[in-house]
């Protein structure tokens, strides 16, 4: 089967999948565009459509980077082009995907023991069990590195955790978390696998967000948790094996970025070619070709470097600059691709009804999270001058 394009990639780029990868996201194609009608609803009502948790699992896509749950030997690039295609239709299910088979199955995936993986990767991967990363803190964001204040203390064969998190993704339904935390001790970062039912943890929806509502973040609070020797994650020792985690899915939100860019610039264009200004569609006005050209350039440049990222990291040759670049350039560029789209639609482009005004708030979300632009861009100029400006 050759997979027809969509309109946001100009140069078919996705054309150079194998068939087997362009089958599967043909399935997911289809899939994605019979839950679209329902989409904008849950947006408004910030619901999460916890019914796709199953048909995403069916389609294949959860847990594409492990030998237990992928369904076939894939790469960091094709990985990539799903992130695009759940973004293109909708970046609240992209996030719901990247923090289930990206966070938290990496997570396991590259710090868990042999018998955690066997265990845990493949209920994930069937959604069975839906995990949340619980990283970020009221008090530290960017700095978590530095800045991170829930603890960790050893208590014989188990370790009582103590502290907050917030704006965690999937918190609010997940049956894990993955907390992070500093062991008193050492003062080493470590990872713990913790059922949301174990007394002492509470989760809490954060209410009235402008971006992603249907994305259930919410505010974590561990009160004397009491998590068991083989919850914790032994690969995890240190906050540079947390960032390895991070690193591994930061180039994914870059494509997710890049998809939901051509989902606001296809919607555009759509309207743009059936809305009738001054006798002929606004397709035929020079200043809206204007604002299509940018956007598609927009999207190609970073297309173009998101792939390189990820074609990087499938020759073991990706460093943290390279993934950091293509995050915040994506990003920025999504930025202004989203706000152009919206422009075009005029006084349409702020209500849900035409494709555009969900993309246009959802993308504020996706420039913060999984790293700031600065703070990518701090890497960047770290890797270009060899100074770290960070402080």
């Amino acid at each position: 089967m050759t997979l027809e394009t969509h309109l946001g990639d100009f140069f078919a780029l996705e054309s150079a999948l194998s068939t087997q990868e362009q089958e599967l996201i043909g399935r997911l194609r289809a899939y994605l565009e019979s839950v679209r009608p329902s989409l904008d609803a849950l947006w408004e009502t910030a619901d999460f459509p916890t019914g796709i948790v199953s048909g995403l699992s069916e389609v294949g896509i959860i847990g594409l980077t492990w030998p237990e749950t992928a369904p076939f030997e894939n790469s960091a690039e094709f990985r990539g082009w799903v992130s695009l295609e759940l973004a293109r239709v909708d970046a609240s299910v992209a996030t719901y995907v990247g923090v289930q088979a990206g966070l938290a199955m990496g997570a396991i995936g590259m710090c868990g023991s042999p018998e955690q993986r066997a265990h845990w990767l493949p209920l994930l991967g069937r959604g069975e069990k839906i995990g949340a990363f619980g990283l970020t803190e009221p008090l530290s964001g960017s700095d978590a590195a530095l800045g991170l204040q829930t603890t960790a203390q050893r208590r014989g064969d188990e370790w009582v955790i103590n502290g907050a998190k917030r704006w965690i993704g999937n918190a609010t339904f997940s049956d894990i978390c993955i907390v992070w935390a500093r062991d008193v001790d050492d003062n080493k970062v470590k990872g713990f696998i913790v059922p949301t039912d174990t007394p002492g943890y509470q989760a809490t929806k954060i209410e009235r967000k402008i971006s992603l509502r249907m994305v259930q973040n919410a505010d974590i609070t561990l009160t004397d948790v009491v998590v068991p020797e083989d919850l914790r994650l032994p690969g995890a020792t240190s906050f540079a094996d947390t960032a390895a985690v991070l690193r591994a899915t930061r180039a994914e939100v870059a494509w997710a970025a890049v998809g939901a860019s051509m989902g606001a610039y296809e919607a555009a264009l759509t309207y743009a070619k059936n809305r009738i200004q001054f006798g002929k569609p606004l397709a035929a006005h020079q200043m809206v070709q204007d604002l299509l050209v940018k956007c598609m350039g927009n999207i190609t440049a970073s297309l173009t470097l998101v792939r390189e990222a990820s074609r990087k990291q499938d020759a073991g040759d990706e460093r943290d600059e390279h993934a950091a670049l293509a995050k915040a350039f994506a990003t920025t560029k999504a930025r202004e691709t989203v706000a152009m789209a919206r422009e075009i639609l005029g006084g349409n482009g702020i209500v849900l009804d035409y494709g555009v005004a969900r993309f246009f708030a959802d993308v504020e979300a996706l420039y913060s999270y999984e790293g700031t632009r600065e703070i990518n861009t701090l890497l960047v100029g770290r890797a270009l001058t060899g100074q770290s400006a960070f402080v």
